[in-house]
């Protein structure tokens, strides 16, 4: 089979986006039958129908489906590769792209990050980075759409390999008159009478903790889902739930909003993070450069 045309693919995501072959050719400053040409060849070159035509626009059909996933990954990367190539040619003689998960975000690593880009030497480094949960870190690693990944160390990393980061400990977090709030310290099992708000449940924190309650036999109620340790402090403000969140996490937040921080007294409370990548010796300079200074931030906790 021939190679896929990129512009093909372009103009294809953007008829499935459409649902129309006209509307597609006028975002696209390009006629429709020209468009239907190279849509119809596509179709040709991979032997299977990919769009059915209706009355008032095309749908793609199952395999159009399929090709429309694969397409946008494709096009994601393209892009990636330009603006990666841009930097290149702009004098950048290194960039870096890390996903990482909301607690390490939250915490240190953009703090790290940007100790390490002050340093004359990494001047013409550019780092990006991205929220990711942990088990979408590790797959963006594997699959190579980062060259780092920066998580809790709890996550499967399958044939990863890692360095050490930092640590954080968990807490609970209550409003002021909380039942709980007169407490000195917590295990996680006087926690379950209450409702949290929590994060995605997909990430590894809310993983542990569903493991940890069905391991007590009880359930782990959540009042409300969020998606960061901000919203989940102010819902914790609200007086609507109970949170659990990283100490590092709230010690700004936690006197201005008037709210009590109760240590949770459980052996995993303390996690430790760390960064993980394909393979050590493959890393780009300016990528080994980086895991070096932030393994040596994770030494001074």
């Amino acid at each position: 089979m021939r190679d896929l045309d990129l512009t093909t693919l372009r103009l294809f995501v953007s008829v499935c986006e459409a649902g129309n072959i006209a509307r597609a050719g006028e975002r696209a400053n390009i006629v429709g039958s020209a468009i239907s040409k190279r849509l119809a060849q596509l179709e040709d070159q991979l032997g299977t129908a990919l769009l059915v035509r209706k009355r008032h626009g095309v749908v793609p059909t199952a395999a159009g489906h399929t090709l429309l996933e694969h397409a946008r990954a494709m096009l994601d990367s393209a892009t990636r590769i330009e603006h990666d190539m841009q930097n290149y040619a702009g004098g950048a003689r290194g960039q870096v792209r890390i996903l990482a998960s909301v607690s390490a975000m939250t915490e240190s690593l953009a703090d790290d990050v940007a100790a390490f880009l002050r340093q004359p030497a990494h001047r013409d480094i550019q780092v990006d980075m991205e929220e990711r949960v942990s088990p979408e870190i590790v797959r963006g690693v594997r699959e190579g759409l980062a060259s780092l990944g920066v998580c809790w160390d709890a996550a499967e990393l399958g044939t990863l390999q890692s360095r050490p980061y930092r640590s954080d400990r968990l807490c609970i977090v209550v409003p002021p008159g909380h039942p709980l709030a007169a407490r000195k310290s917590l295990r996680f099992e006087q926690t379950l009478d209450f409702e949290h708000v929590s994060l995605p449940v997909n990430s590894a924190v809310q993983v542990m903790l569903q493991r940890q309650a069905a391991r007590l036999g009880r359930p782990l109620r959540h009042r409300v889902i969020v998606t960061n340790f901000e919203a989940a402090l102010r819902v914790v403000r609200a007086g609507l739930a109970i949170s659990l969140v990283p100490r590092e996490v709230t010690e700004l937040q936690t006197a201005a909003y008037g709210l009590r921080t109760i240590p949770l007294a459980e052996p995993w409370a303390e996690r430790r993070f760390i960064i993980c990548f394909r393979d050590a010796n493959s890393l780009s300079p300016a990528a080994q450069l980086l895991v070096e200074h932030l393994a040596s931030r994770g030494d001074t906790t």
